[in-house]
């Protein structure tokens, strides 16, 4: 490498490297430079790489190599990049413990680091736990921030108290802190989750009044919450379209992600002609609709049995670049079987896995029970060995699953079971019946290796067991074996 290379250099290198493993590599590789030593610049994209990407036992290793070389009371944006990426992958003990570590390491916690851990703790359902480290973070003397009070805001709306959330934002001010939209939209959330829609409007027209206006990614977060499944049949989509219009009269534009969530919302609602007219509204104001917007109206049309229409909104949207996905073939093939044409459904699955997609267990599931229905639809002689061909067919796809990696489950059994029984092959009855018992038996050793690792003794296991014999489902060798060894 160049011997004038520089740690601003080898930041922006690490920054845009995809793989996190291969930036570590560049990362180790640079050291043996001469001259070159890593700073907090570097140390910093690092850390955050690695953890963006969840390879936490690597970031602890530079964090710990870090901690030898950088002046530990500059470390806390990286304990708090830390903190943030174990959140976003369900790991709370571990930011926990990333915020415990920082006095020990001689990093002390500021406000920021306080409203790091306690998002963290909000997010994941730890209210009790989030009220107990604000209130040591006012023992010690550390003043809140805008960004604390909407944490506090955010878990009294989670845990549906909207007013006592109402009562924090207007004492705000009196704590030395300016509301800002964030905060009053977090309120405004809480109050339409509990259904208070009146009064979460009217805070809403007071927030503009006072010539406070959401930036777009705070009003998506808010109509997110409006276009959620509950919200959506109680009638929120009304005022999430009216809010649209409101905060757009005061400059706000916006953006890909406010109208897929204002699209899916209407779709949920089977509102899917209206769905349709932000999609075109969308590109007359210059976005490009994504596969989550295309597949939102293609999977509501699908639902409503307007298959034509999905199929004229698909094609629009391969010829504007759009290629299909698994959700798009699974809503289209999920279509076709409601609306009974079951052959064109299985000649749509055919080209999807020719085109690199693997379909879920659940469209397996109605392609072959569609296709066993239909081998049942008559006992005529000429219609007979078409529905022995159909039911082939079905027996054939489960074999496929288990090339693609997908494992049948009851559903699929139970469907090709039922049309191979009304076609008499009872030899294929029995065999499929047989794997299927198999694969069952195998559940059953899974499910008892983890009652014994989930619990000290083995009564669970032994119990659970006994029960299966009691109903006259013998046990492998295996997964007898597993209780004995364990007795």
């Amino acid at each position: 490498m160049s011997p004038a290379l520089f740690p601003k250099h080898v930041a922006a290198v690490l920054k845009y490297q995809r793989d996190p493993l291969k930036a570590l590599q560049m990362f180790n590789a640079v050291k043996k430079e001469d001259g070159f030593k890593h700073t907090l610049l570097t140390y910093k994209c690092m850390v955050d790489k690695l953890g963006f990407h969840g390879e936490f036992e690597a970031m602890e290793k530079v964090l710990l190599e870090m901690r030898l070389n950088v002046d530990n009371s500059l470390l806390e944006g990286v304990y708090i990049g830390c903190m943030k990426n174990y959140g976003r992958k369900q790991k709370v003990q571990e930011a926990i413990d990333v915020f415990e570590r920082m006095d020990f390491y001689n990093c002390e916690p500021t406000f920021l680091s306080y409203n790091a851990i306690m998002n963290v703790l909000v997010e994941h359902g730890y209210f009790d736990q989030t009220h107990k480290v604000y209130m040591r973070m006012r023992d010690k003397g550390i003043v809140p921030d805008v960004y604390t009070f909407t944490i506090r805001i955010k878990s009294f709306c989670r845990t549906k108290r909207p007013r006592a959330a109402l009562r924090l934002l207007k004492n705000m001010p009196m704590q030395g802190c300016e509301i800002n939209a964030a905060a009053y939209c977090t309120v405004v959330g809480g109050f339409f989750e509990e259904n208070h829609h009146i009064e979460a409007y009217e805070l809403f027209d007071e927030m503009l009044d006072l010539g406070i206006s959401p930036i777009t990614t705070t009003f998506n977060k808010l109509l997110h919450i409006l276009c959620k499944n509950g919200l959506c049949r109680k009638g929120a989509l009304n005022e999430a379209i009216s809010l649209l219009n409101g905060v757009a009269e005061e400059g706000m534009k916006p953006d890909v992600v406010t109208y897929n969530t204002l699209i899916c919302g209407l779709c949920k609602s089977a509102k899917v002609a209206e769905a349709k007219i932000f999609l075109h509204k969308m590109v007359n104001e210059g976005l490009k609709p994504d596969g989550f917007a295309y597949n939102a109206v293609i999977d509501g049309y699908c639902k409503l049995g307007m298959i034509q229409n999905a199929d004229k909104i698909l094609n629009d949207a391969i010829f504007k670049g759009f290629i299909p996905d698994e959700f798009t073939y699974c809503s289209l093939i999920n279509g076709l079987c409601r609306d009974g044409t079951i052959l064109q459904a299985l000649q749509l699955m055919n080209e999807m896995l020719g085109n690199g997609c693997s379909p879920s267990i659940w469209t397996y599931n109605v392609v072959i029970n569609g296709l066993c229905k239909m081998g049942c639809v008559s006992d005529a002689n000429n219609l007979l060995n078409d529905a022995i061909l159909k039911v082939d067919n079905a027996v054939e796809i489960l074999n496929q699953m288990w090339n693609y990696g997908v494992i049948p489950d009851v559903i699929t059994y139970n469907s090709v079971l039922n049309g191979l029984c009304k076609t008499s092959k009872s030899e294929d009855v029995m065999g499929t019946f047989k794997t299927m018992m198999e694969k069952v038996m195998e559940s059953w050793t899974e499910l008892i290796i983890c009652l014994e690792k989930w619990n000290k003794d083995t009564r669970k296991s032994h119990d659970f067991l006994l029960e299966k014999v009691e109903k006259g489902f013998l046990p492998s060798s295996t997964t007898f074996g597993r209780v004995i060894n364990c007795l």
